[in-house]
């Protein structure tokens, strides 16, 4: 017969346990940052050029594609800063959709798994738009961008049901704090996506002074609010922990 083999069954050996609310403030720290060192090397570095439209009528904010995607070196700033975060991204949508299968059933947990979806296709939308930018790939970066917007906005509004629908069971201090904030953010973000899109239609129709300044800062708003709600994800689960063993491998445990 053929020898078996056995994984060696001696003492566990932690490499490390990182806090999961950790995991959530850097992997929104990371387009934080990456976000406003765009905007503010673009105004006082390549104002001329970051503030620029088709129409040539005054303009005081860069556009989120103009600020961190079309000049260097906020291009690769904001590259490097949306890469970095990805692997964080998935590790917290792993945690939602265990927590999905773990705590709902029937059709709330089936919701669950389409929000976990929702959340993998926004963030590998947000690195396909980021690294294929309008000026040298505009059908690439066009279509990522509108599979983001549909993926955020869906996956913000699911999300937010899903908790407010447990409220029955009655909620934890922080878990109503929480539900709160995911609604609060998600309107803000709502609104001012229409008001962006607005602002954007009405200058290329009339070309006015001063309303794309308008659109990019509600485009700023809708950025940071999306930031904010996954940010969240800080105290959905503030007692679990990345670890690292020589057993498990990577993987997420309680405290």
């Amino acid at each position: 017969m053929l020898p078996t083999y056995q994984r060696l069954s001696g003492p566990k050996s932690v490499y490390f346990r990182f806090p999961f609310p950790w995991v959530a403030i850097i992997s929104a720290a990371l387009p934080l940052g990456g976000f406003f060192f765009g905007v503010a090397w673009s105004l006082v570095f390549d104002f001329e050029r970051s503030t620029n439209t088709a129409c040539h009528v005054t303009n005081y904010l860069p556009s989120i594609s103009a600020a961190i995607g079309s000049y260097e070196p906020q291009k690769t700033v904001w590259q490097m800063a949306i890469f970095l975060h990805f692997p964080l991204r998935l590790v917290m949508a792993k945690a939602y959709v265990k927590h999905f299968f773990k705590d709902f059933r029937g059709s709330r947990q089936f919701l669950g798994v389409v929000a976990y979806f929702l959340n993998v296709v926004e963030v590998l939308a947000l690195v396909c738009l980021s690294f294929w930018s309008s000026s040298t790939q505009y059908k690439t970066h066009r279509n990522a961008f509108l599979i983001f917007i549909a993926c955020s906005e869906s996956y913000m509004l699911i999300s937010y049901l899903l908790y407010r629908n447990a409220e029955g069971a009655g909620l934890l201090p922080l878990e109503a704090k929480s539900l709160k904030y995911k609604r609060n953010l998600f309107l803000v973000n709502v609104v001012s996506f229409g008001l962006a899109g607005y602002c954007y239609v009405r200058h290329n129709s009339h070309c006015e002074k001063g309303v794309y300044t308008f659109f990019a800062l509600f485009e700023y708003v809708v950025v940071l609010t999306n930031i904010g709600y996954h940010t969240i994800a800080s105290w959905d689960f503030p007692v679990l922990s990345l670890v690292c063993d020589n057993q498990r491998g990577l993987y997420l445990a309680q405290f």
